[in-house]
C-alpha cells in the first residue's frame, strides 16, 4: 500500500478544485483530473468534465491533452480525480477506468467513489485488479459531494472505504 502524503493531498485538492469549472449538468458529474510525473513531481496535464466537449469526462480530457504532448511512460504517474474513474459509459469512446490502464498510469487517488445514481461503478476493482496503486482520501469526499450537489442531493452519503 502507498501511503498518503501532504503531496497526494495537495494535488487531489488541485483536481477538486479544477471540477468546479465544469458546468453544472443534472446528468453528470463535475470531476476534475490532473496527470502528475512521478519523478518531477510536476503536472503533466489536467482536465476536468465538459472541458472540450459536453460529455468529455475529466479523465478523458486529461489523458487526451497528455497524449497529445507526453509519450513517456506513465508508470510512474499519478493520476489524481476527484471521483473514482467510471466503469460504465454511455457516451465517449471507453470508460475511463479503461482509458487509464490504456494509457499505463501507475497510480490513482480520488476523494470519493463514484455514486450509484447513473451507473454502478467498479472503477477502483478494475483499476487494482491490474496492478494499478489505487488511494482513496476519503475526508476530501464531502467537498466533491457539494460540488456535485446537483446531482447528489437526492442520496444518501456513503461512508469511505480505507484506502
Amino acid at each position: 500500500m502507498i501511503s498518503v502524503n501532504e503531496r497526494d493531498r495537495g494535488w487531489l485538492r488541485a483536481a477538486i478544485d479544477l471540477s468546479r469549472l465544469s458546468p453544472p449538468s443534472p446528468t453528470r458529474y463535475a470531476v476534475g483530473a490532473i496527470v502528475v510525473d512521478g519523478h518531477t513531481g510536476t503536472a503533466l496535464a489536467a482536465g476536468y468534465t465538459a472541458e472540450t466537449e459536453p460529455h468529455h469526462h475529466a479523465e478523458e480530457v486529461a489523458l487526451a491533452k497528455l497524449a497529445d504532448r507526453h509519450g513517456g511512460d506513465l508508470r510512474r504517474a499519478t493520476m489524481y480525480t476527484s471521483m473514482e474513474p467510471c466503469t460504465t459509459r454511455r457516451s465517449g469512446p471507453a470508460p475511463c477506468a479503461d482509458l487509464i490502464l490504456a494509457a499505463g498510469v501507475g497510480r490513482v487517488v480520488l476523494a470519493l467513489r463514484e455514486p450509484p445514481v447513473f451507473a454502478a461503478c467498479v472503477g477502483i476493482r478494475i483499476l487494482r485488479a491490474a496492478g494499478v496503486d489505487v488511494v482513496e482520501i476519503g475526508d476530501l469526499g464531502p467537498r466533491v459531494r457539494e460540488i456535485n450537489a446537483h446531482v447528489l442531493d437526492r442520496i444518501p452519503e456513503r461512508p469511505a472505504a480505507t484506502a
